[in-house]
């Protein structure tokens, strides 16, 4: 989408992963086989890494920002994750507020 848009990539995309298996799985064909994802998906990511287009760097769990929409964390986990986004306290009422 970038190249039709006029902005090629100079760097692989990083896909931050905190699942080693799912990495893992995209490195090696063998395992494809062994799934039960969709197959079209498995390929397209495959294919993707193969041509240099995108990486998958691992990541953990606890510096996966996306969490705090996808998962239950902790209100320790939470806060850090608004700080790291540059949100502060979202119980916080504003001046004026009712």
């Amino acid at each position: 989408m970038l190249i039709e848009i006029g902005f090629p990539p100079q760097l692989p995309s990083q896909l931050k992963c905190d699942n080693k298996v799912a990495i893992s799985i995209s490195e090696n064909l063998v395992q494809h086989d062994r799934t039960k994802q969709v197959e079209v998906d498995k390929h397209f990511i495959k294919e993707k890494i193969e041509d240099n287009n995108i990486e998958l760097p691992f990541v953990r769990s606890e510096d996966q920002l996306a969490n705090i929409l996808t998962k239950v964390v902790t209100s320790k986990a939470f806060t850090c994750v608004l700080s790291k986004l540059s949100i502060g306290d979202p119980t916080a009422h504003l001046e004026g507020e009712c």
